[in-house]
């Protein structure tokens, strides 16, 4: 046991901050309930004069905003707006793309993500991804999607694995309708567990952010209705941005919304504001139907 003990426990504090160049960190909470729900500690995202361009095309012009921890906040806009690309680009997805280049700063509890001595996979680490369509390893078991994240990082002790696949799809929901076949591929899911499914494989890895693209756009009511549940049970854990073009959606699960239109950001208000008395009057039109 003793052998196993540095390999399976968290990293130190101080060895991820190094690693991400960053004020805080936060301890993996041992799960109390059927939802593990870790400590509120209201990590920050924050944008200063965004820029992000593909080539040619200035996809996102001077973007600023802060993202609220342990709140939700929903980006909406018409299709090409840059909800996107503002989603990509803080947990760094765009140092992927040829020809894209991003400009101005993306700060993580108060530090620089694209500062030149930031590791770049450990600000994926603590800034989470959920994509628009469930995206399970189509060769894994269910417990094997969940473990994987953790077995690259070095965790290999059997009993620590255990403990926190358990805990991860106890937090996305998933656990008591899975528990009894984690050896089946995650492929076999309904499509509303397959993205749960992915949920779980995002928290397992002890993020700070969760960026959902989309989350929902490809399944039913009834599935839809179970992840927007989870999502307002999260956010007692994590910071959440959701880029979503359903407005309802956005009026049920946001704290907040930011609207976006030609790469500009138009306003960002309280989402009961954007919704019944925006600041502006493109917010209005949008939100209303009267373009999109």
């Amino acid at each position: 046991m003793s052998t196993e003990q540095p390999e399976s426990q968290p990293d130190p504090p101080e060895m991820r901050r190094a690693e991400v160049a960053r004020p805080v960190v936060r301890e993996r909470a041992e799960p109390e309930s059927s939802v593990a729900v870790a400590e509120a500690t209201g990590h920050t995202v924050s944008m200063r004069d965004l820029n992000v361009h593909y080539g040619r095309n200035h996809a996102v012009k001077d973007v600023s905003i802060d993202f609220a921890g342990n709140e939700v906040t929903a980006l909406i806009g018409p299709s090409g707006c840059g909800k996107s690309t503002v989603l990509r680009a803080i947990n760094r997805m765009h140092d992927e793309t040829p020809g894209a280049r991003v400009e101005g700063e993306i700060l993580l509890d108060g530090a620089d993500i694209y500062a030149s001595d930031v590791d770049v996979t450990a600000v994926r680490r603590v800034i989470g991804m959920v994509f628009q369509k469930p995206n399970p390893f189509p060769t894994m078991s269910v417990y094997e999607n969940v473990a994987a994240g953790l077995r690259l990082s070095g965790t290999k002790s059997r009993g620590r694995l255990d403990e926190i696949v358990e805990a991860s799809l106890r937090g996305a929901g998933l656990w008591d309708e899975v528990s009894a076949r984690l050896n089946a591929p995650g492929v076999s899911l309904s499509g509303g567990q397959q993205q749960r499914l992915c949920i779980a494989r995002a928290i397992a890895n002890e993020p700070e952010v969760i960026l959902m693209d989309e989350p929902c756009s490809a399944l039913d009511p009834i599935a839809t209705l179970r992840i927007e549940e989870l999502i307002n049970e999260l956010k007692k854990s994590y910071t959440i941005i959701i880029v979503t073009h359903n407005m309802q959606q956005a009026a049920r699960v946001a704290d907040t919304t930011a609207f976006m239109l030609l790469g500009d950001l138009v306003e960002h208000n309280p989402t009961g504001k954007i919704f019944s008395n925006p600041y502006d009057s493109r917010t209005e039109e949008y939100v209303t139907g009267k373009f999109g």
